[in-house]
């Protein structure tokens, strides 16, 4: 099955601004940490967003930009010895788009160039 993957913070989520929303059989996959998952998934319900999303299985002081990169390009590398037909991966982190392309070099990465949320660890707390 042909999909594309979606980084959240600064793809799907841009701030106060709506961002890019995945098809209905794309996959999300998030630099936010496992902790983060409440209210990761409040926000996504909030935009009528269902898919499925891999968590970085860091915690949050661990998780780094570089660290979240590799978790990325793991998982898309995950998925495609799964069958997956990995055809883009969004995202707007030039550190975590450079990991992917090295664990996964054959998955487009689309860069999504903007400067409307922060690209270090912050929660999201509401």
């Amino acid at each position: 099955m042909k999909i594309n993957t979606f980084d959240i913070d600064g793809v799907i989520n841009m701030g106060s601004f709506d961002g890019l929303y995945p098809g209905p059989n794309d996959i999300i996959i998030t630099g936010r940490s496992h902790e983060e998952t409440p209210e990761t998934e409040k926000m996504l319900q909030r935009k009528g967003i269902e898919n499925l999303v891999y968590f970085n299985p860091l915690s949050f002081d661990e998780k780094t930009r570089e660290s979240s990169g590799i978790h990325k390009g793991n998982t898309i590398k995950q998925l495609i010895e799964e069958g997956y037909d990995v055809q883009i991966h969004f995202e707007d982190d030039i550190i975590q788009a450079k990991q992917i392309s090295l664990i996964v070099p054959e998955v487009n990465v689309v860069m999504v160039v903007h400067d409307l949320v922060e690209k270090e660890n912050v929660r999201h707390l509401e």
